[in-house]
């Protein structure tokens, strides 16, 4: 069970479960209520934020209430389809959740949310209220109610409330209420539409008895349904955490905007990494390195038109010219490619249990950040498909910033945790140059292409001299986070899976059992120590969920099989009811930040591979 009763107070982060259509999507609580919906797009305004703003946000709920409900919920197996289930005292009801989708490659102003209320086992009465609350809470909307159907009209945007029977809408204030009880086999059925832009024209006022058939309900979940299986079948991981890395699977495609191929970095804007904290970020944009890794762990089991879509989105980046100040990539954009995601605080959101200011845009957006060369050119050769989509000219463009890095990569910057502290010569960031020049070369000598091939080595040779000479500490024996520093750095678990360092080496080792005794604590791993290496904010955060899935897969292929087993198997505890992943984990267990995040998710597909190769080796050796 997930919960004792109904609340309408601020619900945990990770309270939740995702349904989308693969250009936006919605959590909803497991208590039945959509808390957070943007549209058209990810990162587009919200229609529904009370997981922000408790009173202002806006909510759409289906629910069962009273002080002997109780509540769970789950995934439809291989699907997106939610399913939130209530037990009461005079029977068991659910409310099955989807977003239908339509043309996956076209950008559309329609998006669906459908709500399928039934009871399994005696009566169920259950309540329904829908309060919008457009662009951030900031536009009102007048309202037309007529029995089964009602009509929000905003500047911009109109939503249609349909259902069937017996449900029956009333007005209440500017939103709509309806109480219906259902009985053992009975199904109703709730479709909101939300229009946008040009779709968004005032319609007429609904017909009386013009709304919603219980058929076309069937339809459209069957068509759901269907699509999802039928995507997920591709997936050719065969692993002992099949359950674990499908879900990472669907959740990391329900993040990919499917008409451009980017993923986002999150699903949601300003939930904080520390409750009544200040690091709230909005990570509803595309990061070159987030949306690399997450093509990178999808492609590697299987799915490679999110590859190709990826590649094709990515290779439009490099070939556009380039930033204001002169870097070949900014480190973020817009899903469209767009690189305006200018931050500004949304003041009328008082935050997820008062943790303000609420953010929407980031301004990480103009940092330099030297890493995410080299996460580009790692996805980027991943695969034969990924290097050959852009042809002769795409070639062109990558050559020539891989040439911009050789000038450029001895720079300070921002680093791979975007801080506000200033710039410094991190040694992530120099890994990643080293990672970027390396998989260059490959590429060149594989497509026979041409490049710089004498210069790329060159540098690449002098990144990893530096690195070997600059970043290690010797009292420490450890590598560090930047030169000259005694702080250690969780991103620095990739190094040998970039091909850096041997995962044997005995500095690596050394820095692996370093990074044990001051950034690991119970198998889950801190990204670094703030008060060590001021970042520019105010106040701490929970240990990286990406982090400790990191050191799984690093302490796997050192050889500390045993150890990696455990702590991976510790980390999945830490899922949430439905098997999702938000940015951190708090001091009491909880989740925190974002959510749900695709570096969570990419890293628990790596780290799952990776283990279970391990554990085939040793298997393998054992028996022979």
């Amino acid at each position: 069970m997930t919960g004792a009763s109904v609340s309408r107070d601020y619900p945990a982060i990770a309270g939740h479960g995702l349904i989308g259509d693969l250009q936006t999507l919605a959590l909803v609580s497991d208590h039945g209520a959509v808390n957070f919906f943007c549209a058209p797009r990810f990162d587009s305004p919200s229609v529904f934020a009370s997981l922000l703003d408790a009173d202002g946000g806006g909510h759409f709920t289906v629910t069962v209430e009273g002080e002997q409900v109780s509540t769970t919920q789950m995934y439809l197996a291989d699907s997106a389809i939610l399913v939130t289930r209530f037990f009461t005292p005079d029977g068991v009801g659910e409310v099955v959740d989807f977003m239908p989708i339509g043309d996956p490659t076209t950008p559309s102003g329609e998006h669906r949310i459908i709500r399928v209320p039934r009871v399994v086992r005696g009566t169920v009465r259950f309540s329904l209220r829908c309060r919008p609350r457009i662009d951030y809470g900031t536009s009102r909307h007048t309202l037309t109610v007529r029995g089964d159907s009602a009509r929000f009209q905003a500047d911009g945007a109109q939503l249609r409330l349909d259902c069937t029977a017996p449900v029956e809408l009333n007005a209440d204030g500017e939103d709509v209420s309806a109480e219906f009880t259902l009985g053992h086999g009975q199904t109703a059925g709730v479709m909101l539409t939300v229009l946008t832009g040009d779709a968004a024209a005032p319609a007429a006022a609904p017909a009386e008895g013009g709304g919603l058939e219980l058929s076309a309900v069937q339809s459209a979940f069957d068509a759901t349904r269907g699509f999802w299986e039928r995507w997920l079948h591709r997936c050719t991981y065969r692993g002992r955490w099949q359950q674990q890395v499908k879900r990472s699977a669907i959740t990391l495609k329900l993040m990919i905007y499917a008409p451009s191929g980017a993923p986002v970095a999150a699903a949601t804007m300003g939930l904080p990494e520390q409750e009544g904290g200040e690091r709230n970020w909005d990570y509803r944009y595309t990061w070159i390195r987030d949306g690399s890794l997450t093509i990178a762990a999808l492609e590697s089991i299987g799915f490679h038109d999110e590859s190709l879509a990826f590649s094709r989105w990515l290779a439009a980046r490099l070939s556009a010219g380039g930033t204001a100040t002169g870097e070949p990539l900014q480190i973020l954009y817009r899903i469209d490619g767009d690189p305006d995601c200018a931050e500004r605080v949304l003041g009328q959101f008082e935050g997820w249990r008062a943790s303000a200011p609420v953010r929407a845009g980031n301004g990480a957006m103009d940092q330099l950040q030297l890493d995410i060369y080299g996460e580009a050119a790692y996805c980027l050769s991943r695969s034969v498909p990924l290097r050959d989509t852009a042809g002769y000219d795409g070639w062109q463009a990558f050559a020539s910033v891989m040439d911009w890095l050789c000038d450029h990569w001895d720079r300070a910057d921002a680093g791979i945790w975007e801080t506000r502290g200033g710039a410094q010569s991190f040694t992530f960031s120099r890994v990643m140059c080293w990672a970027a020049l390396d998989r260059g070369l490959k590429m060149a000598w594989d497509l026979s292409r041409p490049a710089d091939i004498a210069r790329w080595t060159q540098v690449r040779d002098t990144i990893a001299r530096q690195i070997l000479d600059q970043a290690w500490n010797e009292e420490k024996k450890a590598f560090v986070q930047h030169y000259g520093s005694d702080v250690l750095d969780a991103s620095l678990l990739l190094m040998p899976k970039v091909g850096f360092i041997s995962s044997r080496d005995p500095r690596w080792l050394a820095t692996l059992d370093a990074m044990d005794a001051e950034l690991v604590a119970d198998s889950l791993v801190y990204r670094y120590n703030p008060s060590a290496s001021p970042d520019g904010l105010k106040g701490s955060e929970g240990t990286f969920s990406l982090c400790s899935f990191l050191y799984v897969d690093a302490l796997a292929r050192a050889g500390r099989i045993g150890e990696a087993r455990y702590a991976f198997d510790k980390m999945l505890t830490y899922a949430n009811h439905v098997g999702l992943f938000a940015e951190e984990i708090g001091p009491t267990g909880q989740q925190l930040g974002n959510f749900p995040q695709a570096f969570t998710h990419l890293a628990l597909i790596n780290a799952a591979t990776s283990l279970d190769g391990a554990l085939d080796q040793a298997e393998a050796a054992a028996a022979g």
